[in-house]
């Protein structure tokens, strides 16, 4: 059954020099269950610089989630502890190699219904970033 929730994604990303770049969405999400799986759909806004972007994230248990865009800007990523992914970043400008390395992935859901996800990556994207990084999904 999908029901429709808010949540709070806030983002930080420290580049090599130690500049941070801080953004926050509060917006409202639809989540559901599906093969044993929480799914969170929600759309990107100006905010997150990807207006007109559907995110849907896919909360395989404690150990895995993943993430795919659609829209204005499109990827798909997959975030395991110690682990690498490797993608393709599409935007209006062309596609790009984006390779995301996993440090640290907290899935605290009560019943999948309130809680946080908390995701610490370094991320690379040719010719563009090379950026530490930190994700909080808050569902309210």
């Amino acid at each position: 059954m999908k029901e429709t929730r808010m949540i709070r994604v806030m983002g930080i990303q420290k580049d090599k020099k130690g500049e941070e770049n801080k953004i926050e969405l509060v917006t409202e999400g639809t989540f559901y269950d599906k093969k044993e799986s929480l799914y969170i759909i929600y759309e990107e806004s100006e905010i997150s610089g990807m207006e007109g972007a559907t995110t849907t994230l896919k909360i395989e248990g404690k150990n895995r989630v993943s993430m795919k865009r659609f829209g204005s800007s499109g990827l798909q990523l997959v975030f395991e502890k110690g682990k690498s992914f490797i993608s393709q970043y599409s935007t209006q400008y062309g596609d790009f190699e984006m390779e995301i390395f996993t440090k640290e992935l907290n899935v605290h859901l009560q019943d999948g219904k309130k809680g946080a996800i908390e995701i610490h990556y370094d991320l690379w994207i040719e010719g563009l970033a090379d950026t530490t990084n930190q994700l909080k999904i808050q569902l309210m």
